[in-house]
This record gives C-alpha cells, structure tokens and sequence, in this order.
C-alpha cells in the first residue's frame, strides 16, 4: 500500500468507523494484487511461462501447496498481471498498415474449480475471460459454446493459458476432465493445475510453494491490519502471537484475525482484546476448511449450513439436526439430512459417530470444519429469510 493511501486511511479511521476500516480487505478470501513473501514463486512461474513471451505456449505446469500456502493468491494475482501486458487490453490497437504485424494476444484464463458444476459452466468461465462480449447464461446448449470457443481460439496469433484450481478437492472439476472438455482446442492453450497436489501421473513442471514462515505471515498480517483496522486496534504481539499459533497457514491467520475484528466490533469495544483473538482462534478449526469452500455452495446448501451453525450441532443425531433445520425452513427433513450428507461428503462438515444406546445403527453427530464466524459474516444467507426453499 502506497504512502499516501495509509495516511488517506488512518483520516477515514477517525470518522466514527469503528474499529474496521475495510472488511473486505479483511477477509481470507479476498487476495491481494501482489502476494507478499512470495517473490521467489512468482519467479519460478515466470520462467515457466517465459515462452509466452515470445507468442508461443509454455507445457503445462503445476502449482502445488499446502493449505493456506496461497497458490490461488499468487495465480490469480500472476495471470492479472500477465493479462495486463500479454492479453488484449495490453496490446496497443494496430492501424490498418500495421494490423498484419500485430503481436499475438495470450489470455491468462483462472478457473475456480469450486464453482464450476457443470461442463457448461466451465465453457462459460473461460469466455468470459476471452470476451469483453456478454456470455450467455442460459439458453444456449453446451455445444454452442464450445463451438464459440473454437471460434475465439481459431486464428493462429491467438492462444489461451488456462489455471484450473481446486481441481483436487472433493466434488469439484477434475485437472483431466477440464483438459478433455479444452482438447477440441489443444493446439491453442496450456493448462496450469493448481491445488495440494499434482494430477495423477504428472510428468510436467511442479512450482512447490511452502508454508509461510513465521516472518512472512506476519508481514501478510501486519498488512492486512495496516489496511483493513483502524490504528492502535491490535498491538504487534497479538499479530504475533496469532501467526504462531496458525503455524504457517495464511487462511487459519487472516479467519481468527476477521473473528477477532467481528467479535470486538459486536462487544462495541475499541481494540481486540485477548478475549476476542481467543474467541477467534477457537472457532478455527483443526486441520480446518477454507471457508471459500463453503461459501462457494448453492444458495439453499449456505443456508441449510447457516441454520446448522445458529442451531450447535454439537453431540446431537444427525436426524435431530435435520427436523430442527427442516422447521425453519419449506425443506423436508429428509432433504436436509442428504443435504447434510452431501456436505460431509464434501468435506465441509464432518460426520462424528455417537455412543451406541441399544441395538440399531451408530448414529452420527457432526462437527463443522470451517471458520463460522467468517461464514456467518460472508454469506448472504444468514441476512435471508429462515424459511428457504429448495433451489437444487
């Protein structure tokens, strides 16, 4: 952040704004323009994609991280930067004797994996990023728009690098899937897989990103307190202290910071105290979800988990947690138990069996494996009303 925005800032802060200046800056699912930390990285990517400089595709590569590592963040921030300079709006528009020397556009295309259902879908995510032309969102059969992606990708000074991320979490697009719906265009992109791990039977480049170290996720703190909170809300040790406990993971960090932030601003109170980073840090699970993961469900799916955090499901049947669910809601409790069922599946939720009481079938219990107080905030669900209704 420049100077003159932190000074412009710190005025805004004495506004009556509370103790949060920019939420939005606030949140772990937000990235920043320029990952901090991660020079080294982008370097690497860089080398991978330097063909693209000189108008030819670059093989295909991977970026690989664990949790909280901030792949997403360090692709999608490299391809705006790329686009910038390589895509279409980074060329200069040629005159009529110029226009047969005109160097060839590259688009840097990033998919979330996490909402692209469909193979229509998926279709639609990358012409949205060839086009500045409106994408149909209905209407239309799949094959039109693989037909339009044909069509875009035709000319031979024209050429797509596509990143499919999440692709190895559980009910998402798969990396082989996405490149066998792109084969009818092959000769004219390259696929970058980004996620914990690379694709079965990968023999291309690998881009490992590490952990943060403990100085790192404290700069990435710091900046974010600098930015988002008003000044003297949180003191340097507390920053501290908060990046040693999420170990590494950038996403666990900026949740508990969020919670923090949330909590101190419902007690009305003008700093977070340790009693808000307590509470924050504890509704963080272990070996937690990113919270993008459940906030990138259908609408009726966040507010069946909206319901399901409001109500504790701590140590109670699942088939309990469904009929209370199913009266604050038009959903029947059998809808609500698959729904629940799909969640776990999913990962999102956790199935915990319960004591055995008599003969029958253990029943289950479930445990919440995303940040709740930041999904609580974030999802337009919680402001909807209770009674929802099925949308598939």
């Amino acid at each position: 952040m420049e100077l003159h925005e932190r000074i412009d800032r710190r005025r805004s802060a004495r506004d009556g704004r509370g103790i949060v200046v920019d939420y939005e800056y606030l949140s772990p699912v937000v990235h920043r323009t320029e990952p901090i930390g991660r020079g080294p990285v982008l370097e690497q990517l860089l080398d991978a994609f330097e063909p693209a400089f000189d108008g030819d595709l670059p093989a295909p590569v991977a970026v690989t991280g664990p949790p909280g590592s901030g792949t997403s963040a360090i692709v999608v921030a490299l391809f705006d930067a790329m686009n910038d300079r390589l895509g279409e709006t980074g060329r200069s528009i040629g005159t009529t004797t110029r226009a047969a020397r005109a160097e060839p556009i590259t688009w840097f295309v990033y998919v979330d994996a996490r909402r692209v259902r469909s193979e229509f879908a998926f279709y639609r995510a990358v012409l949205s990023a060839l086009s500045t032309e409106a994408i149909p969102e209905s209407g239309v059969g799949t094959a039109a728009l693989r037909d339009r992606l044909q069509d875009r990708l035709a000319r031979h000074d024209r050429r797509a690098i596509v990143a499919i991320d999440h692709h190895d979490e559980p009910e998402t697009l798969s990396y082989r899937r996405a490149r066998e719906l792109l084969d009818p265009v092959s000769e004219s992109l390259s696929t970058v897989a980004v996620g914990r791990d690379t694709p079965d039977e990968w023999g291309e480049t690998t881009v490992a990103v590490s952990a943060y170290r403990g100085h790192e996720l404290v700069d990435v703190l710091t900046d974010r307190v600098s930015t988002a909170l008003s000044p003297g809300t949180i003191d340097h040790e507390s920053v501290r202290r908060l990046s040693e406990w999420a170990d590494g993971n950038a996403h666990d960090a900026l949740a508990a910071l969020y919670g923090a932030a949330d909590r101190a601003t419902e007690s009305d109170a003008d700093r977070i105290q340790p009693r808000h980073l307590e509470r924050a840090m504890g509704d963080v699970p272990e070996n937690s979800v990113h919270v993008d993961r459940a906030l990138s469900l259908s609408r009726t799916r966040q507010q069946v988990l909206s319901t399901l955090v409001s109500i504790e499901p701590a140590d109670r049947p699942i088939r309990d947690i469904a009929d209370e669910i199913a009266t604050q809601s038009s959903l029947t409790a059998g809808t609500v138990k698959r729904f629940l069922y799909e969640l776990a599946d999913r990962g999102v939720i956790e199935r915990v069996p319960l004591p055995i009481n008599g003969t029958g079938r253990r029943p289950s219990a479930i445990e919440l494996r995303f940040p709740t107080i930041v999904f609580q905030s974030l999802t337009p669900a919680s402001d909807e009303e209770s009674d929802f209704d099925l949308d598939g």
